[in-house]
């Protein structure tokens, strides 16, 4: 659980014992200055007894209000919702902690009696140590300057009464456009010190030049005095979850402490700088803040993507209508880089063998195909074990004898004969473009835009690029846009929560009415709603444009 969480809990936990604790005290020192009739410990049960009820109610009040967060679902609600447990949970063992265990021992620890044991300076040290002494609000050093400003604070307040409405009025009025101009974010960033560079190339690039171009990225990175270690990865890994082309980098890269850092260098002014010095042409930088989750990103690739999709398999218009989106959205303000997926810019080596051919020297088409398989893609021919370890043996020709048309040409099929064929002999091999990868979204052929968003809120930007794209950007008939990644999530948590959020208000508003029996006094108290979120919003508002 994350520092939030546990004091998030520990706030909980404290509330009901709290009220609980000053309610007593109230009553001791009412107890004590009235000549302390009778036992001390009925005082402290009696009120108890008072404080107990709505000490609860108000628990209930509070669980009630996190049903919104108990109703997400996805990646929002695993986030979330473990905090709005543990609230919940800590709730409940206040609630009976605060009429249980905290009377107990008050009860148990809580000695009013003075000590009358001899010596007297041991004495005077256990009086002074273990008697409790009850001060009151107006004697007690901490409370005592504000007891005495109260009543005139107070005095003022009610002699202007009206003034005080209208300002409060004034401010909940003032805050309004400020909330209207927040903007919109969907899931926090999580500050791990990393920083995740995914430059995007266009289809076609070989082994060679991924390696090269990543290990140049690589070492710009590093020339960074603030970057500690860099970890560059180029295609996909031996898993599933990675459908990752040679085309698409991924690199971490790990920061030292900011304490170690250039005078005056910032996240902001870092990304900034590294954006300016690492370009490659023909690559999308894809540079995410600093303060962005690589784990985050590596379960959503395309945070802010738009998508568009046709029923007929038509790929050559998708991706048209990717690059016309990616135009219109490199100049939309806070774009920080848009690349449109190439859906048919892939090149592929083609090696149609002629049966014809084949016959003619008595042979099969799996003996060429067995030797395309061998010699060109490589074949495991053993296992070598070291300790626990297994790796395979692969052979294939060298390098240099299958990297061009020519090279391959001249690759050698053994006859049943013993004459070996060059296998231009026996197939034509030739190179072809198609899709490099095929996406699909509800049955539908889809291709992706990937947009990097920088300096401004993912609400305001998406609202932005909607009317662009709707302006400069026409769609065929049997194709459309649709947003996906976190604006998508964004949406859907929004939607959700303008049905539970009304909804919620209206049980609170029910639970309030059945504590008090006055609607006048629920209103009154729900009042507190709008007045406590002024601080909030314009501490955010401060937040976002500093």
């Amino acid at each position: 659980m994350s520092l939030g969480g546990i004091a998030v809990a520990i706030g909980a936990m404290v509330d009901a014992a709290i009220v609980v604790v000053e309610q007593t005290h109230k009553k001791l020192e009412r107890w004590q200055a009235e000549g302390r009739p009778g036992d001390f410990r009925d005082v402290v049960v009696a009120a108890v007894k008072e404080v107990g009820g709505p000490s609860f109610f108000s628990l209930l009040v509070i669980a009630v209000s996190f049903l919104p967060i108990f109703a997400l679902e996805a990646q929002e609600g695993r986030l979330f919702k473990p905090l709005a447990f543990t609230k919940n949970f800590s709730i409940a063992i206040a609630a009976v902690l605060a009429i249980t265990l905290d009377p107990a021992m008050r009860l148990l620890f809580t000695r009013l009696e003075p000590f009358t044991f001899r010596p007297g300076w041991l004495r005077r040290v256990a009086n002074a140590v273990l008697v409790g002494t009850i001060h009151g609000e107006d004697t007690h050093p901490v409370s005592r300057p504000l007891m005495a400003a109260l009543p005139s604070v107070v005095e003022l307040v009610l002699r202007f009464r009206w003034l005080t409405v209208a300002l409060a009025v004034l401010v909940v009025a003032a805050t309004v456009p400020v909330y209207f101009r927040l903007g919109s974010e969907f899931m926090p960033y999580l500050n791990e010190g990393t920083i995740l560079y995914m430059p995007t190339a266009l289809p076609g690039m070989s082994v060679t030049q991924a390696r090269a171009a990543l290990q140049v990225q690589d070492r710009m990175l590093k020339q960074f005095p603030e970057v500690e270690r860099v970890f560059g990865k180029a295609g996909r890994a031996e898993t599933p979850t990675d459908p990752r082309t040679l085309s698409m980098f991924e690199t971490v890269v790990t920061l030292r402490p900011e304490s170690e850092w250039r005078k005056g260098m910032t996240w902001e002014r870092l990304n900034d700088e590294m954006d300016r010095t690492i370009r490659f042409p023909g690559m999308a930088q894809h540079l995410l803040d600093a303060d962005h989750d690589p784990h985050r990103d590596a379960r959503h690739r395309l945070p802010h993507s738009g998508r568009s999709q046709g029923p007929r398999p038509d790929l050559t218009e998708i991706g048209r209508i990717g690059r016309d989106i990616e135009g219109v959205l490199s100049t939309v303000p806070g774009t920080r880089s848009a690349f449109a997926e190439r859906t048919t810019g892939g090149y592929y080596l083609d090696l149609r063998v002629r049966r014809d051919a084949v016959a003619r020297y008595g042979m099969t088409v799996g003996d060429v195909q067995d030797v395309i398989e061998s010699a060109i893609g490589g074949a495991s021919v053993s296992q070598t074990v070291e300790g626990r370890e297994r790796y395979s043996i692969n052979v294939r020709y060298l390098r240099d004898e299958r990297s061009d048309l020519e090279s391959l040409a001249r690759v050698l099929v053994p006859g049943p004969d013993g004459a070996q064929i060059p296998l231009a002999e026996l197939a034509d091999i030739t190179v072809s473009t198609a899709p490099p990868s095929i996406h699909d979204e509800q049955g539908a052929l889809a291709g992706y835009v990937s947009v990097d968003v920088a300096g401004r809120d993912l609400g305001t930007y998406v609202a932005e690029a909607k009317r662009a794209l709707a302006e400069r950007v026409s769609l065929p008939p049997g194709y459309r846009l649709g947003w996906a990644g976190q604006f998508e999530y964004l949406e859907r948590a929004r939607a959700r929560l303008a049905l539970l959020v009304p909804l919620t208000l209206l049980i609170v508003f029910v639970l309030l009415y059945l504590n008090t029996a006055s609607v006048t006094k629920t209103m009154i108290i729900l009042l507190a709603v709008p007045f406590s979120a002024v601080g909030a919003i314009w501490l955010l508002w401060r937040s976002a444009t500093t």
